[in-house]
């Protein structure tokens, strides 16, 4: 085993619930607009197509243009370079550009936990706990990390201690630690919170937590949505009360919103980088009437003419 970093704290289930922080709070407050929109459109270009669609000269250009953003300091480029140090970009003889090495993901990692940012911390937890870029496998260490992570505002970390939580039968604490995550537009925390909703009754905050979802970037949220459109009830779900419950707040079988919940869990699977937050616009929860349909794009959040920022 290894020595816990000064500051940090051995993660114990005993202890009380972290502090819930909020990520942004960590992050720098200007954002260079160059570096920024080098990162932003080869990211777009990453996710416009499943991984192996994608061409050599395309993932050349995007490792290009993100390298490019991250040596003049966007932390967002920082980022994708770590991750694409860590699984590589291609995979296939075909589009391969990159092969994983680990251990530039580290140093990525370490200049973000140097400059106080949560996501660092949280990557080089997963690091700690799995072993690998040169780094001892060692659980207390990686836990130590999360926690750390989590008092920081990581959504990933928080959701990380709140699984912890589930296994030691601390469910409050579970749901407080879910609760934060999904407070920062989290989509898998929004999952989480919706099937606790349905196993307790409580069907219309599981279909507000699945919409709030799908606008955060849930695939399985849209998909849930998409299949309840297209049975009229929870797919798990064959109680007659649960049935009763949904029908009385306006859901039934409806092939339309069925349809568009579908085609958005299909672009969602492409690219989860998409947020939807005009949603309610394209999609609206029922009983609201359906406008008319326009495709996916419909939904998405316009883009900002602000400054950018993390």
């Amino acid at each position: 085993m290894h020595d816990i970093p000064y500051g940090f704290k051995k993660f114990t289930l005993s202890d009380p619930l972290p502090t819930c922080g909020r990520w942004k709070e960590h992050m720098p407050s200007y954002r260079e607009p160059t570096a920024y929109r080098l990162y932003i459109e080869a990211r777009k270009l990453w996710r416009s197509k499943q991984a192996w669609e994608l061409t050599r000269e395309e993932n050349a250009r995007v490792l290009k243009d993100v390298s490019t953003a991250a040596d003049m300091g966007d932390w967002g480029a920082r980022a994708l370079m770590a991750h694409f140090y860590l699984n590589g970009l291609g995979g296939l003889d075909t589009n391969n550009v990159l092969e994983p090495i680990p251990e530039k993901a580290i140093e990525i990692e370490r200049l973000a936990v140097k400059a106080g940012q949560p996501w660092g911390f949280y990557d080089l937890g997963v690091a700690y706990e799995h072993g690998y870029g040169g780094l001892p496998q060692d659980n207390d260490l990686a836990w130590a990390y999360y926690l750390r992570a989590a008092e920081l505002g990581s959504p990933e970390a928080q959701m990380a201690l709140a699984s912890a939580y589930a296994k030691a039968r601390r469910l409050e604490d579970e749901e407080k630690m879910q609760l934060c995550a999904f407070k920062q537009g989290h989509g898998p925390a929004a999952y989480d919170l919706a099937m606790r909703a349905e196993v307790r009754g409580r069907h219309a905050e599981a279909l507000m937590l699945r919409q709030e979802g799908v606008k955060f970037g849930s695939q399985r949220c849209a998909s849930s949505l998409w299949l309840l459109f297209d049975e009229g009830t929870w797919a798990a779900s064959t109680k007659k009360d649960a049935k009763a419950a949904l029908t009385a707040l306006g859901v039934h079988l409806d092939l339309e919103r069925s349809q568009r919940y579908e085609a958005i869990s299909d672009a969602l699977k492409i690219n989860p980088d998409l947020k939807l937050s005009r949603l309610d616009f394209v999609v609206p929860l029922p009983p609201a009437k359906l406008p008319r349909w326009e495709g996916v794009m419909g939904a998405v959040e316009p883009e900002s003419t602000a400054p950018p920022a993390y």
